[in-house]
């Protein structure tokens, strides 16, 4: 059974950072493209950045602005997300995510995830 776990999450100002954290068992970690998406409150889930297994793929919807950095490690079985210069419309429950396809890319991923697994999200509230 996989399970997906996400940390990290908090209040912080506008401007600020934050790093969020998602440890993954129950699959061959580097054998699945990971990612995270948010959801805030009346608004529809929106994908913030995925990455492939080996990481040798990334990608992040173009809205971003490079202030969101996908990492992880596969000996740790953990993916991450770095949030720089955040603003309150970052405000929302970010969960983590990881493919039930074996072997896609970041893109793949990001732009037809097919129902992943997921954790039970991490709050992130940007104060302005």
């Amino acid at each position: 059974q996989v399970h997906v776990a996400e940390s990290g999450g908090g209040l912080v100002q506008a401007g600020g950072s934050l790093r969020l954290s998602c440890t993954v068992s129950g699959l061959t970690f580097n054998d699945y493209a990971m990612g995270w998406f948010r959801q805030a409150p009346g608004s529809k889930r929106e994908w913030v950045s995925c990455i492939g297994g080996r990481a040798l793929t990334q990608y992040s919807p173009p809205l971003r602005g490079g202030r969101f950095t996908i990492s992880r490690d596969n000996a740790k079985n953990i993916v991450s997300l770095q949030m720089d210069d955040l603003k309150p419309e970052d405000t929302a429950v970010y969960y983590c995510a990881a493919d039930r396809t074996f072997g896609r890319t970041a893109a793949g991923f990001c732009v037809q995830p097919n129902d992943p697994h997921r954790g039970e999200g991490t709050q992130v509230t940007v104060s302005s």
